[in-house]
């Protein structure tokens, strides 16, 4: 999260030739005999806390458009209540998660010291964004979705002239009971929030949030539900959602706000007990792969691959002041950041 290159740089740093080199053929070999054992495993169990339901769905369905005879069941929660079901499916030794994909970086690096995960390394991790492939743990888990964390407001009841420029706009006295925000002990985007202005701005930053009486929710969409909906008129919200309620013509619009963005960056792993397991490698190969990616990038969420372009319209990460965070301030800082939340907003 604290580096990244440009789409012009990344895409040289591959090379023409990219991955295949000497053992390509033997590589294709090695894919074929991967679909084949994953067909005749048949479905796919996909924990994902990543996108909403609606994109989860057509997701999956793409997946099986291109290997038919594999069917993914998803299973849509936030990143937190899937990571607890997972562990409970471990515990109990019952599992039914084929592919876990979290929005909170610091569940991976968990259960592979667990021994958790299942070792896999794609053909298709090469073609990763410099700076994902960085935050990524080769052979166990890499990062399959990244989302900027910026304002959106509601222009129907903030005028443009009156747009809110930096994070601290949300405690103005006129959006007292206006403010959206989703909460971290659900949403692990929200964690990754949330802990970015508390190591900006200290957690007095949220004491006065929470005098300005804001709409705790608990997925990060639900933020931008209530602003779509005018039932709130500010708040945090993921690129993928918020230009998903712009397209759809709600009267939202966004900012980049001046004291830096939040980058969600969100990794995925096989557990080690996968019911499906060549089939979640398939899926795996898949989830790092250009189409994916370029299904992603529709609706604003950072394209993981050099080869893949921005949204329209959407300025270069690289461009954009960041707020840093790493996975092991986030493994740390979260739960920590949960309990403070919990006696702040009472909730």
């Amino acid at each position: 999260m604290t580096e990244f290159l440009t789409r012009r740089q990344a895409v040289i740093g591959l090379g023409a030739a990219g991955f295949l080199v000497a053992g390509a053929r033997d590589a294709r070999a090695d894919l074929k005999a991967l679909e084949e054992s994953a067909t005749k495993e048949g479905a796919v169990t996909w924990y994902t806390g990543q996108v909403d339901a609606e994109k989860a769905e057509k997701l999956g369905k793409a997946f099986t458009a291109r290997y038919p005879g594999i069917r993914v069941s998803v299973i849509r929660t936030t990143g937190q209540v899937a990571y607890q079901r997972l562990l409970l499916e471990i515990k109990n030794k019952t599992p039914q998660c084929d592919m876990f994909s979290t929005t909170d970086i610091s569940h991976m690096p968990a259960l592979k010291e667990r021994k958790e995960l299942l070792g896999y390394t794609p053909t298709t991790a090469e073609g990763l964004v410099p700076a994902f492939k960085t935050l990524s743990d080769p052979g166990w888990w890499y990062v399959t979705n990244a989302s900027r964390y910026f304002i959106m407001y509601n222009t129907n009841k903030i005028k443009p002239e009156d747009a809110p420029k930096k994070w601290t706009d949300l405690l103005l006295p006129q959006y007292k009971g206006k403010v959206a925000v989703g909460h971290p002990a659900f949403s692990g985007c929200t964690g990754a929030w949330a802990l970015s202005l508390k190591k900006v701005y200290g957690w007095e930053f949220f004491e006065k949030l929470a005098k300005n009486n804001p709409r705790v929710g608990r997925s990060a969409i639900d933020p931008v539900t209530l602003m779509s909906a005018g039932e709130a008129v500010i708040g945090p919200a993921s690129a993928n959602t918020a230009y998903q309620a712009l397209d759809k013509g709600n009267p939202v619009q966004v900012v980049h706000p001046e004291d830096g963005l939040v980058v969600c960056v969100t990794p995925s792993g096989i557990p080690v007990n996968a019911p499906h397991p060549n089939a979640a490698k398939l899926f795996m190969e898949w989830l790092l792969n250009e189409e994916y990616s370029r299904m992603m990038a529709v609706d604003g969420t950072e394209p993981i691959r050099a080869d893949v372009p921005p949204r329209p319209g959407v300025p270069l990460l690289s461009s954009q002041k960041v707020i840093p965070l790493t996975p092991a301030e986030i493994r740390k800082g979260v739960p920590e950041l949960v309990e403070q939340w919990r006696d702040t907003f009472g909730s």
